[in-house]
């Protein structure tokens, strides 16, 4: 089956161009397009795409307050938000609500399709070393209340998750926290499902932003 994409941008050329680029790979289909987040409600309910790119400056309704509506509804797609800037401070709203991760506008065709395909795997894009630095530099740091919340809800994790949880955190990939903690990666994989589910999270990057938080 095909990856459905919808492409969000109030910015008609690079709409004609991800739509260009991603419109000659076999295993996605462009399911369509949005020129601003006000759209987006519509368009998913119509054309159930399984990855949304999304723009985060648009003139009506921006990406994050779009992706975070889009995240709160039942079954959404997974959402990769689109940026101009490598450290931009927007971002980690988005990631806060649910994103699965950010690309560069003037990334690669190629890492672009292979971004989206992890995504619609349930894989975040975001590398190891951009998660650290997105936490270093991005991450206004915890308000009180925020690292409060943090350690408590880390409480719910068992010694083992903790450990887990802190190692996502520091953007160990799934084999470096196999390596570090004695234990294959199906059974990593496994612990980072549960601690997905006992802390009502989404996805890795949460995960992190959670562990960054509990320590600031």
């Amino acid at each position: 089956m095909k990856i459905r994409v919808l492409i969000v941008d109030d910015d008609a050329l690079v709409r004609a161009g991800l739509s260009m680029i991603l419109g000659g790979v076999g295993d996605i289909e462009v399911a369509g397009e949005a020129a601003d987040g006000d759209q987006v409600p519509k368009m998913v309910a119509e054309h159930r795409p399984d990855v949304v790119l999304m723009d985060i400056r648009m003139p009506r309704v921006d990406g994050l307050a779009a992706t975070e509506a889009l995240r709160s509804t039942a079954n959404p797609p997974e959402v990769v938000v689109l940026t101009t800037f490598h450290a931009d401070a927007q971002v980690l709203r988005a990631l806060r609500s649910g994103a699965a991760g950010f690309l560069l506008k003037d990334i690669p065709p190629a890492e672009l399709v292979a971004a989206i395909r992890k995504v619609a795997a349930g894989e975040p894009i975001l590398s190891p070393a951009v998660t650290r630095q997105l936490i270093s530099h991005v991450s206004d740091g915890a308000a009180g209340g925020r690292r409060e919340r943090a350690r408590s809800l880390l409480t719910r994790l068992s010694e083992r998750e903790k450990e887990v949880a802190v190692a996502v955190g520091r953007g160990r990939s799934n084999a470096e926290i196999g390596a570090e903690l004695y234990m294959s990666v199906a059974t990593v994989k496994a612990h980072v499902s549960r601690i997905l589910t006992k802390l009502g999270l989404n996805n890795r990057v949460q995960i992190a932003l959670l562990v960054h938080d509990s320590e600031s």
